[in-house]
């Protein structure tokens, strides 16, 4: 399939000026922009501008709310809590981080945990916020509002994909880690959908508890299998339940108060590693484990093995250098979205 592809700077002018002409404040669209442009970038690309249309709609129906600051439960220095009114969900969580990492400098370590945000995108996209000062990041995420993924052993759906990310400082670029509770995400079997696709394996059930890899599934009462699948399903069961409880349960906001509407639950941690064994101490146990992942020999046939986000940082070079690859499908969303609010869409467009 043949991508799009776009200057990022011009790509995220052209985000932000559809967030802004549709209502978000000047800061809220900047962050919407640059984090979904930075998922395209990074090549997540169900959970880049492909959303951009859905946060739209959520904007003109009023369930993304467009200005203001998050309530502040609590401040303990090194624990906070937010109520995020619905606020948009990257600058929430990229506000968190920021903050997360100031703390971190002060504290040697911070927790941030946001109850009832909007929709926040690719965890992925935030990691470098941290990584950058060398200071290490996790990122956890849950929707109390959807249910596509089933506790193991049962068939009615409870939790959503509940991911959960990592940024690792090393000496050379950091590793970045994006996993989920669920072998699949909504986003990708609505995609598939979509373009009349099934998955390679089986990697949802019926409502019956068919395995299948229709991703229809999910439209008729089915689920997202968790990671494990029907063999192993217990390990992403008790990811989806930890995740669960350090997002909504922490923040004290969540499934047991049936929110309606879009709406995510996220837990930011950021250590800085002089506060414990020493930054240069840190640094050379993540080196070692580099570089003896990318010394074990591959499986036959195979290519050398590489550290989770190496891709990523990879295709992120070539888009800062070239363009960002849009997935077939998402400019012409863009468009149609520029000529409903009147905006003057980016000029040049760089053959694929």
């Amino acid at each position: 399939m043949t991508m799009d592809r776009l200057a990022v700077a011009e790509l995220t002018d052209f985000a932000r000026a559809l967030f802004t002409t549709a209502g978000l404040a000047q800061d809220k669209a900047e962050a919407v922009a640059t984090y979904l442009v930075e998922a395209d970038a990074m090549g997540h690309t169900t959970h880049g501008l492909a959303l951009a249309p859905w946060y739209l709609q959520s904007i003109a129906e009023g369930i993304m709310t467009r200005d203001g600051e998050p309530e502040v439960l609590s401040d303990k220095g090194a624990a906070i809590c937010w109520r995020g009114r619905r606020l948009p969900g990257a600058w929430l969580t990229s506000q968190g981080v920021k903050l997360a990492c100031a703390r971190a400098r002060e504290y040697g370590t911070a927790t941030l945990v946001i109850g009832d945000s909007h929709h926040i995108g690719a965890l992925a996209a935030y990691l470098s916020l941290a990584t950058d000062q060398g200071l290490m990041v996790s990122i956890a995420s849950s929707s109390p509002s959807g249910a596509q993924v089933a506790p193991f052993g049962g068939t009615t759906g409870v939790f959503t994909p509940d991911p959960v990310a990592y940024g690792i400082p090393t000496p050379d670029e950091p590793i970045l880690i994006d996993i989920s509770a669920s072998i699949t995400t909504v986003n990708m079997a609505q995609r598939m959908i979509r373009e009349g696709r099934h998955y390679d394996a089986d990697w949802l059930m019926e409502a019956d508890g068919t395995p299948t890899s229709n991703p229809r599934a999910v439209t008729r009462g089915g689920t997202l299998l968790p990671t494990g699948g029907r063999d192993h399903g217990q390990k992403g069961y008790g990811m989806a339940l930890s995740v669960e409880a350090i997002t909504q349960g922490l923040a004290g906001y969540g499934r047991a108060d049936s929110p309606k509407g879009t709406n995510a639950a996220v837990t930011i941690t950021v250590y800085d590693p002089a506060a414990f064994g020493g930054h240069d101490a840190f640094l050379r146990q993540t080196g070692w484990l580099v570089k003896a992942c990318r010394a074990s020999t591959p499986l036959p046939g195979g290519a050398p093995v590489r550290l989770p986000g190496q891709a990523a940082l990879a295709r992120k070079r070539e888009a800062a250098a070239k363009g960002v690859k849009l997935y077939p499908g998402i400019l012409p969303g863009l468009l149609a979205e520029a000529e409903r609010l009147g905006v003057t869409p980016p000029k040049a467009i760089i053959p694929a």
